[in-house]
């Protein structure tokens, strides 16, 4: 059954995504505040199709901590869906994302016409300079920036590998960094198109202060997300019992 609701969720996540993208595509023509509106929307009508399909409800929490002008939010990151739902809770999301993403129709095009931060890797200290004079762009225009520190998408119970680049981000913007922690790998893990039912929880944090020496401000960093994500995993009854996710999927996943 779970491999059958998962196709089935599977299908309606590209199904859904070439409807907005292309049926909603002449708010490409308009401010980007009306395309800002079609991901916003998608993010949302995604949440949906993942509970009532899939039964896996997405929960936010500690929003009180929720930043909504400009600011630097740093989350960690197990799964696809953590790009895909904080559109619904963040007024002006802005993440950073591959360059190689940017030319991509509708998706690469919606994404650079909202202005989110696209990056090099391949460039290395280039690529962090470039990242950095985006960021500063997108701050200054009142965005909320999401960085995943890691990177990349990494499975439920990999070891943390927080990458310098955050670090940059918070010396030069010298703006708070709210960190964000969640379980959502177990759930919708980093590879294959299974999706577990039970609940994937968003939880914003308390901000760290400007300010901190980079040494401080990392171990900071890495502490508290990583912390927060493993009480999480820790109250998941999927995660704490033997994951079927980690059983080879059967045929191909999509990817995206």
């Amino acid at each position: 059954m779970t491999t059958i609701r998962s196709l089935l969720f599977v299908a309606w996540l590209y199904l859904s995504m070439a409807l907005f993208a292309v049926g909603l595509s002449p708010a490409l023509l308009m401010p980007y505040r009306q395309s800002m509106w079609v991901i916003r929307s998608w993010s949302k009508f995604c949440l949906f199709g993942l509970r009532w399909i899939a039964g896996v409800k997405v929960e936010f929490r500690g929003l009180e901590h929720r930043p909504t002008g400009a600011a630097l939010i740093a989350g960690k990151h197990q799964s696809m869906l953590d790009v895909i739902a904080p559109f619904a809770v963040l007024p002006d999301n802005c993440f950073i994302m591959k360059q190689e993403l940017a030319p991509l129709p509708f998706f690469g095009w919606f994404a650079t016409k909202t202005k989110m931060i696209a990056v090099d890797r391949s460039a290395h200290s280039k690529a962090l300079k470039d990242m950095v004079k985006q960021a500063r762009a997108r701050f200054a225009e009142g965005r909320q920036m999401l960085i995943f520190p890691e990177g990349t998408r990494a499975p439920v119970g990999a070891p943390a590998d927080y990458k310098p680049g955050i670090a940059a981000l918070y010396r030069d913007l010298d703006c708070p960094c709210t960190p964000m922690a969640t379980n959502s790998g177990v759930h919708w893990p980093a590879h294959g198109f299974r999706r577990y039912p039970g609940t994937v929880v968003y939880e914003f944090l308390p901000a760290i202060p400007a300010g901190l020496k980079r040494a401080e401000f990392m171990e900071q960093l890495e502490e508290r997300i990583e912390g927060a994500s493993n009480a999480l995993l820790a109250r998941d009854p999927i995660a704490a019992s033997p994951m079927p996710a980690r059983a080879p999927d059967p045929v191909p996943a999509p990817q995206p």
